[in-house]
Parts: C-alpha cells; sequence; structure tokens
C-alpha cells in the first residue's frame, strides 16, 4: 500500500502542490481574519448550575465584572491642591467614551432631612469647582462620618482612597478595550506622575485586556523564536539549506492552517489557542526530520533518488502517521471534555497536527524529486562521531550495565511515587501572572486595603413581591451583612440594605451612631422618607439608581455584591461551604432561596471543570494510544513494552511537580496529555525500524536491538533536541502556565527519550527468549508496513539517478 501510495505521490507531484498551495492561500484568508477573545468563562458548559444561575442574576442585575478600579495612596488625599487634581482626573476619566459610570469620593452624595417637606435630599459631599483648603477640611470631616463609604471608597486607617470605573460590557467584549484601557491608563499615569505618586489599576476588565494582549503578543514572539530556534538545530543537523528551507515552508504551512482553523471554527484566539502555532511549528518539524533522514539513509544505501523517496515514504509514511495520530490523540481527546474552552483546543490542534502530517507527506516527496541528489556534505551527519559516541554509550548501558538501569528507573519512580503523594490542584485569578508585573502587585494592593476586587455575587429570593423591603428581611441581609464582613477574606458587601441605614443616619440628622437597620419604633417616622425617591436632580437619581440596583424590578430578589480576595480555586469552596450552613441559619429556605455567583464562582467552577476534564482526557488519550499501539504491532506482549517507557516519564514529571509543590491546575495538566501524545512517538520510530531490521538479522534480538539503537537514535536525539528546545520557549513566557507547560513537557519529553533508548531495548532483550519463539514462527511484529518490494518500473517510475 505505502509503496503504491509513494508512486501516486510522486506521479502526480505537481497537482498535489498546486492543490496544497491554493488551500493554503484560502486557509491564509480566513487566518487574517482571526480575531482575539476578550470573553471570561467559557470553560463553563452552558448547562452547567451554576451557570444557568450565574445567566439569571445578569439578565437581572446587569453585569458583575465591567468594574475597573483605581487606588491611591497618600495622606494629602484632602490637600487642596492634590484633591482639585483628582477630582479633574474624575472628570476626564467620566469623559472617557464607554465609560458609564464613576464613583468615587469626589461625587460621593450625602442624604440631608427635610422636616418641611418630609424628604431626604441627596447632595454632593463635595461641590464642584475648587475647593479651598478651609473649605475641603470642613467637607471631608462631614464626609469621614458617612459609615456607608467606607471600606468602599477608603480605608481610614491606610489612607487608601479607591474610584470605580463601569465599563461599557459591549466594549468590554470586544477589541476597542485595548485602546479604552489604555487611555485609562494614560489619564492615571499622568496624575501620577504630576503629584509623585503611584496610582493602582485593577478590577476585571484590567486583568482580562491586559493578558489578552499579552497572549497576542507572545503568540508572535513564540512563533519567531520556534521558527528560528528549529532552523538553526536544523542546519547544524543536515548542514544543508534546502533541507531547512523545505522544513520552515511545511511548518509554515502548517501555521497558516492552524490559524486559519480557528477562524473557520468561528473560534477566537484564547490563551490556548494562542499556543497552536508555536505547537505546529514543534510538532511538524520532526516529521520533517523523520522524513528527511531516511531519504538521505537510503539514498546513501543505493544511490537511487527515485528509489530514495519511494523507501522514505515506505518506511517512514505509516511511523510517521502513527506518531501524528498519537498526538493528535493527546490534543484530540479534549473534544471531549465538557469545557467549551478545551473543546476549542482539542479540535483545533488535534486536526491541524493531522493536517501537518498530510503537507508534509505531500511536500516533502514532491520537492525533494525536483531537487538534485544530495551531496556527501548532506548526509555526513550520519557518521556523526559525537552522536555514535552517545549511541555506543547507550549500546554499553543496555548490554552491560541493565541492572544499573533497572535500579536507577526504579529508584525514580519511587521517589516519583512520593512526589505524586504531595500534588494539590490549585488555581488563581491571576495564577500565571508574574508576582513582580504591575497586574499582579495592584492587585494585592486593593486585598490589602480593600480585601480585593474580585466580584462575588448573593442573591437573596424572598419568594413574594416586595418581599425584599420588608422590615424582617432587612435585618436579616444586615445580619447576612454582617457575617460576610467578618471574614478576613471579604469586603463589606454592598446592598439596599445599606442604602436603608444611609437614610436612617440621615433621618437623625446625620449622626453616624444611627447607621444601622430601623426598628419598629422609628421606620413609621421614616417610611415617607423612604418612599420618596427624589428624581428631581442629577445625585437624586443616581443614588436611586444605585439603590434600585440592588433590587428586582419586583423587589423580589435583593443582591449582595462582595468584593472579595483572589483566594484560589482551592480555598472559595471551603469559605463558601462554610458560610452555607450560617446563611440557612439567618435565613429560613421555606421563605429564601440564597445562591452565591458572580465572577468568581464561575472562575472556581471553571477551574474545576477544566482541571476535571483534563484528567478524564488523559485517561482517554491513553486508552485511544493502547488501541493504536495494539493495532499497529498486534501484540499484546509489545504494547506492555511500548508503554512502560512512556508511563515512567510521566510519573517522574508528577512527582517532580509534587517535590516542588507545582499545583494541578490547566496548565500543568495539560502537560501530561501533550506529553504522552507526543513521547509515545519515540517508542513507534523505535520499535518499527526494530521491527523491519529484525527479519535482516535472522531474528537475532540482541543483534536487531544494537542496529536499531545506532540507527534510529540519531533521528530519536534529534527529533528530541527539536521537541525539547521548542518547548522550552514557552519556558520564557510571562504566564506561568505557559512557563510550566514548556520547562514540564521539556523535562518529559527528555525522560521519553532517555526510557526509550534505554529501557525499551532493555525489556526487549529481558523477553528475548519468548520474543525468539513468537518471531520465529513470524507472528510477531506483523505491522502495517509488510508488503514486498516493488520494482519503480510498476509504480510507473523512472529511476535513472546514480
Amino acid at each position: 500500500m505505502w509503496q503504491r501510495l509513494a508512486g501516486w505521490v510522486l506521479k502526480f507531484r505537481l497537482p498535489l502542490l498546486l492543490l496544497l498551495l491554493a488551500g493554503t492561500a484560502v486557509m491564509g484568508f480566513y487566518a487574517s481574519r482571526v480575531q482575539l477573545s476578550y470573553e471570561y468563562g467559557s470553560a463553563i458548559p452552558r448547562d452547567n448550575p451554576e451557570y444557568i444561575i450565574y445567566q439569571q442574576f445578569r439578565q437581572q442585575f446587569g453585569e458583575d465584572g465591567n468594574l475597573m478600579v483605581l487606588g491611591v495612596q497618600t495622606d494629602q488625599f484632602f490637600k487642596a491642591d492634590f484633591f482639585n487634581d483628582y477630582v479633574q482626573l474624575n472628570k476626564d476619566i467620566k469623559g472617557v467614551p464607554a465609560v458609564e459610570n464613576v464613583l468615587s469620593v469626589p461625587v460621593a452624595v450625602n442624604l440631608v432631612k427635610n422636616d418641611s417637606t418630609r424628604k431626604l435630599t441627596v447632595v454632593p459631599a463635595f461641590p464642584e469647582g475648587k475647593l479651598d483648603q478651609a473649605t475641603l477640611d470642613s467637607l471631608a470631616t462631614t464626609f469621614r462620618s458617612l459609615p456607608f463609604y467606607q471600606g468602599l471608597l477608603y480605608n481610614p486607617s491606610s489612607n487608601a482612597y479607591l474610584m470605580a470605573i463601569r465599563i461599557n460590557k459591549d466594549v468590554m467584549n470586544s477589541a476597542k478595550r485595548v485602546g479604552l484601557v489604555k487611555q485609562l491608563t494614560d489619564l492615571a499615569d499622568s496624575f501620577a506622575k504630576k503629584h509623585q505618586t503611584q496610582v493602582r489599576m485593577s478590577g476585571l476588565p484590567l486583568i482580562r485586556t491586559i493578558m489578552a494582549t499579552k497572549v497576542a503578543d507572545e503568540m508572535k514572539l513564540f512563533l519567531k523564536l520556534s521558527f528560528i530556534l528549529t532552523a538553526l538545530i536544523l542546519l547544524l543537523f543536515f548542514r544543508s539549506f534546502s533541507a531547512v528551507l523545505m522544513s520552515m515552508i511545511v511548518v509554515a504551512i502548517g501555521v497558516i492552517w492552524s490559524v486559519g482553523t480557528i477562524e473557520l471554527c468561528q473560534y477566537k484566539i484564547t490563551l490556548l489557542t494562542g499556543l497552536i502555532p508555536p505547537l505546529i511549528v514543534v510538532i511538524g518539524i520532526p516529521n520533517c526530520v523523520y522524513f528527511l533522514n531516511k531519504y538521505h539513509t537510503e539514498y546513501a544505501k543505493s544511490g537511487h533518488k527515485t528509489e530514495a523517496l519511494v523507501r522514505m515514504i515506505q518506511r517512514m509514511g505509516v511511523v510517521t502517521l502513527f506518531t501524528n495520530i498519537t498526538a493528535a490523540i493527546g490534543f484530540g481527546v479534549f473534544y471531549f471534555t465538557q469545557s467549551p474552552l478545551l473543546k476549542e483546543f482539542g479540535v483545533v490542534a488535534g486536526s491541524n497536527i493531522m493536517f501537518i502530517f498530510l503537507i508534509s507527506f505531500i511536500f516533502l516527496p514532491a520537492v525533494l524529486s525536483y531537487l538534485p541528489p544530495p551531496k556527501t556534505k548532506h548526509t555526513s551527519y550520519l557518521d556523526n562521531r559525537s552522536f555514535r559516541a552517545i549511541l555506543d554509550l547507550l549500546n554499553t548501558l543496555v548490554f552491560k550495565y541493565r541492572p544499573f538501569v533497572y535500579i536507577v528507573t526504579i529508584a525514580l519512580v519511587v521517589g516519583a511515587i512520593l512526589g505524586m503523594l504531595r500534588l494539590r490542584p490549585e488555581a488563581y485569578m491571576l495564577d500565571d501572572i508574574p508576582k513582580s508585573d504591575r497586574l499582579y502587585t495592584d492587585l494585592k494592593f486593593f486585598e490589602h486595603n480593600f480585601k480585593g476586587v474580585m466580584p462575588l455575587e448573593i442573591t437573596v429570593d424572598t419568594k413574594k413581591k416586595n418581599g425584599v423591603t420588608g422590615l424582617q428581611t432587612l435585618n436579616k441581609l444586615d445580619e447576612l451583612t454582617k457575617l460576610i464582613a467578618a471574614q478576613p477574606d471579604f469586603a463589606r458587601p454592598l446592598s439596599v440594605v445599606e442604602g436603608v441605614k444611609f437614610a436612617r443616619q440621615a433621618y437623625y440628622n446625620g449622626d453616624s451612631s444611627n447607621y444601622s437597620v430601623p426598628n419598629q419604633f422609628d421606620i413609621g417616622f421614616l417610611a415617607p422618607y423612604l418612599r420618596n425617591k427624589n428624581t428631581g436632580n442629577n445625585s437624586n437619581a443616581s443614588f436611586t439608581k444605585l439603590l434600585a440596583s440592588f433590587m428586582d424590578s419586583t423587589h423580589q430578589v435583593a443582591r449582595l455584591s462582595v468584593n472579595m480576595a483572589d483566594v484560589g480555586s482551592r480555598r472559595l469552596p471551603i469559605l463558601l461551604d462554610s458560610l452555607r450552613p450560617k446563611v440557612q441559619e439567618i435565613f429560613d429556605t421555606a421563605h429564601y432561596n440564597v445562591s452565591f455567583t458572580g465572577t468568581s464562582v464561575i472562575f472556581l467552577e471553571g477551574s474545576r471543570f477544566i482541571i476535571n476534564g483534563l484528567t478524564e482526557s488523559i485517561l482517554l488519550a491513553f486508552v485511544l494510544i493502547i488501541f493504536c499501539m495494539l493495532y499497529l504491532f498486534r501484540s499484546w506482549r509489545m504494547l506492555l513494552i511500548s508503554l512502560i517507557p512512556n508511563i515512567i516519564p510521566l510519573a517522574v514529571t508528577a512527582g517532580v511537580m509534587g517535590w516542588m509543590n507545582i499545583a494541578l491546575k490547566p496548565s500543568t495538566v495539560l502537560v501530561f496529555s501533550v506529553a504522552l501524545g507526543i513521547a509515545i512517538d519515540v517508542t513507534i520510530r523505535f520499535l518499527v525500524n526494530f521491527k523491519q531490521e529484525l527479519p535482516h538479522h535472522n531474528f537475532d534480538i540482541s543483534a536487531t536491538v544494537k542496529q536499531t539503537i545506532h540507527e534510529t537514535g540519531l533521528s530519536i536525539i534529534y527529533t528530541s533536541l527539536i521537541l525539547f528546545a521548542g518547548f522550552m520557549i514557552f519556558a520564557f513566557s510571562e504566564f506561568g502556565g505557559t512557563k510550566s507547560l514548556g520547562w514540564l513537557t521539556s523535562l518529559t519529553l527528555v525522560m521519553a527519550m532517555v526510557t526509550n533508548l534505554t529501557i525499551l531495548p532493555a525489556l526487549l532483550l529481558w523477553m528475548e527468549k519468548a520474543v525468539i519463539r513468537k518471531a520465529k514462527k513470524k507472528e510477531l511484529w506483523p505491522t502495517l508496513d509488510d508488503e514486498p518490494d516493488v520494482e519503480m518500473s510498476k509504480l510507473g517510475l523512472k529511476d535513472d539517478e546514480k
């Protein structure tokens, strides 16, 4: 089959090349239209209960993740020069398109009782215009007497002040947000420079925008680095510019197809899909190495170019096909998870790994057939002294020091198992950002001074219309507020009850000691003031709108908005689970329904789904690869031999993670499935070559093992070096997850190279007697490439070159 397929590819090489280039042009058109993703939470399936609750919350109360915050820390805040410039900063930010509202100290309001009209009038805490120091001191004293704003807009103990900026949700989910965030950042930095202070910035719009921009920048950088690095390694290997150029063209076409696939599937570039183009470069290059290495080897034997090309396709076609299938399985199984984010990654990565096989299978033989035969200097690497010395060392280890190999392996496995016992799953919202990055340090500023900016939403359904405004419910909401505020990782919740307490303080002429929920005695006197909406001026309307945003239109459902620290996926469920029994004590489940939702809960649920999905996908990939190996070798004995050298590197990597306290999170769990799919390629390469050489050595296992190490060891080492270098590029990422993916995968692949060149041949020798019995009956190794050689003329080809 493979010989005839080789003849067909070489016979129709020109039409196939033209078809390939036309397909690449089409994919290039789609690739030019691909967009970045600015959305969050796509890791959760749409039918997930937590996701449904979150969508219901958004329908009732709007977005919870479109708030950006600015913070300053200074004891000069109420100095006239500083404050007046801060007021101007507030106005400049409010004037930025897509900024819907700004809440800060300069635009804070106060409630004033008017006994003659029995109304609460909303007045600005700080009137417009420049304020002199004496006036500002008086106004600041009044402002500090309003508990409503303590912990919300300022922290009196640390002199930290916060400005909350609400951004239009449509702009937040589009490419316009990059320019918007830059405009806001420039305004903040200009203010900071003028007053020699530091303006802190955080919030989900900022975090998402910066991370999305970094994804795009890193994708471009890693793509360039992967091209340059692999080109240099190939040049050192083949000593041929034509071989390097061909390989680079193959992976360049693969990159275009991968980006085009993202657009064709109507996906966008995310933190995961952004890794695919560099991965295609790294995974595509070994295809080129295997094909070119076999071509050079066969040409060195026969001196016939066309015959060498046919043998290249015949011998390496099945190997490369199955190495790509196993790699595609390692990525493609993500499609079967419940996470939309992983599904997208699995579809694009899995399909394009098979595309890169198809591209290399068509392009390389076709182009090589037009080029002159390789010169002696192009095949000199086949007898490289340094690598021959390494291969001799490997043979020595396998044949003379096999017990030592087993002892070291057992020691590594035992250490790995002990390390795996220390593994723990944990992820943070800013898990992938370096601790020295401004995004991270600014987030910690808000956690220290305002207990965080990550939104948690609590909804209380009273199960009846106007149930929120009842005095009993208000008291329960206040009790819940105190419970949440007492937790060290939660800020004081903001709800309608805070507005009612603010109104009661105003009713008692601004006495801060009366900032509390009305009692049965004063509710009758306060009721007329609470019923008045006072929409006659902007301040009144703004305050009324603020309170209304914490109840639904029927006043049946109340909302408590809480800012919290980025406590991680491990602690958050513990915190919520510890709160739920106490919440049930406050709200009888027969009359109330309390739900925890918001971006923080969605993030937690998303991380859980990704980690569980990746774990399941690893098991699925393992099963599918087992079937592939069984189909390829048709022997349970060889299946066992092929799996052991690949399980050991995965175990060692897991052990290293445990000993180095690297948590199980989406990016680190991804390593195992990726590495399994790629590492098994080395095993396939070794065992197929072993099978092909076995009859030529009269089924002598020892001689065949020695020959296989020498013949395949060179290409295995080179491809492993390319994969190592390619994945190590990711270790220079700014994202911790991408960095871990890079060096952990590199570690796994290097370990796989070592085990496949030591443990695998050692196991073959250990089972030599059983193998010989089967091999002499010619029942072992019936792989898919068993076929007699066919003359070139019967394939419709001529071979005149010598």
